[in-house]
């Protein structure tokens, strides 16, 4: 018999991405609610864990290749036999619906998937497509849950790989703390912070075509030649040098800056004046939402998929076409000069409030909601 209070958790992650927050935040919110939390580590990978919390307990894999964890996931289940495995991303979630089978065990497997999966895939090789879109439409049907982020990643992995959109749930991630929601936050000593008439512009993301920061600062060059403002744009990544560059072709390089990575970028948004999230496509779109939770008026893209839900169609912020900077450059100007308050702007960002998201996991993994033994 599977243990009813043990849940597993298999990720494969880079560190730094939305997945590691989102797992960083349910780990302890499932450990608090009184579940034994098994969380399994491939090496060199995350999520990592600032501080393992009572009731986690890492399980290391023995190989730095999700792939070659197979067997180590096998001897996992056999000798723990958690109640439920929930994995994430397709590498992962394969190797979670092979591990169970030759396991033989009565795990229930939940397999998540976080982004728009045909645009993700359309600029990879033609057998990694293949491998990928048949995999969620022929193995995913034998995991009890396959759950996203958004309605608009379920319905485009329908579409795509063929598995019933009614075998897909939609579930909130946990993005932020409720305690954000009142918090009043430093401001970063960073000196273009509270300059009277000077509007701060933020955005963050890794720095690679899929965020398009250069249709951004089109954009900000547009605003920059009607009012004075800066542009700051967190995070790390390829394309640094090439944005520099086109900061300078566009004479604002002295108005924008990239600090680099940021590990707890809220301080930075709260005292920003606009946020502006330009992804060309998403799974849903974490920094949006931390935005809107800090009371910090947006704008965004409306890519596939997240913003469009997270904005309410618009009403929380406005929504602009993808890759297009006149009408960036205008929405910004628009926002800049008849922000939303920030009551409003909060309202957006509740459904993703932790406790409210680990609820929604564990009904979703057929678990017991139970309530949250804080310390």
């Amino acid at each position: 018999m599977p243990d009813p209070n043990r849940i597993a958790c298999f990720f494969s992650t880079s560190g730094h991405s939305g997945v590691d927050r989102a797992a960083e935040h349910l780990i302890p919110a499932l450990a608090r609610r009184g579940y034994r939390v098994d969380l399994l580590k491939v090496r060199e990978h995350g999520p990592n864990l600032d501080e393992i919390p009572d009731g986690v307990t890492l399980i290391d894999l023995g190989s730095r290749h999700t792939l070659s964890c197979l067997p180590a996931v096998i001897r996992y289940l056999r000798r723990n036999r958690p109640a439920v495995m929930l994995s994430d991303k397709d590498k992962v979630n394969r190797v979670a619906l092979f591990a169970r089978a030759m396991a033989r065990v009565p795990t229930r497997l939940v397999l998540r998937s976080g982004t728009t999966i045909s645009i993700d895939l359309a600029t990879r090789g033609v057998l990694e497509r293949w491998i990928q879109r048949h995999s969620m439409g022929w193995l995913y049907p034998f995991a009890e849950q396959v759950i996203v982020a958004s309605a608009g990643v379920a319905d485009d992995m329908a579409d795509y790989t063929g598995l019933a959109r009614a075998r897909i749930r939609v579930v909130p991630p946990p993005v932020i703390p409720a305690s954000l929601f009142e918090s009043e936050l430093p401001r970063p000593e960073h000196p273009w912070f509270g300059q009277p008439g000077t509007p701060l512009i933020l955005s963050a993301g890794e720095l690679c075509s899929r965020k398009d920061f250069a249709t951004l600062l089109r954009a900000f060059a547009r605003v920059r030649a009607e009012r004075p403002c800066r542009l700051m744009i967190l995070g790390k990544g390829a394309a640094r040098e090439r944005l520099l560059r086109l900061a300078e072709e566009l004479g604002i390089a002295a108005d924008v800056a990239l600090p680099g990575y940021v590990s707890n970028a809220y301080a930075y948004m709260a005292h920003a004046n606009l946020f502006v999230f330009t992804s060309r496509w998403e799974g849903l779109g974490f920094v949006l939402i931390e935005a809107l939770a800090v009371g910090t008026p947006v704008v965004s893209t409306d890519c596939p998929s997240g913003p469009r839900e997270i904005l309410g169609a618009g009403r929380f912020g406005p929504l602009v076409p993808v890759g297009d900077d006149v009408a960036l450059a205008r929405a910004m100007m628009a926002t800049l000069e008849q922000p939303l308050a920030k009551p409003i702007l909060q309202q957006a960002a509740k459904p993703y409030e932790i406790e409210a998201s680990t609820s929604a996991y564990l009904t979703a993994m057929g678990l017991a909601e139970r309530s949250s033994h804080r310390s």
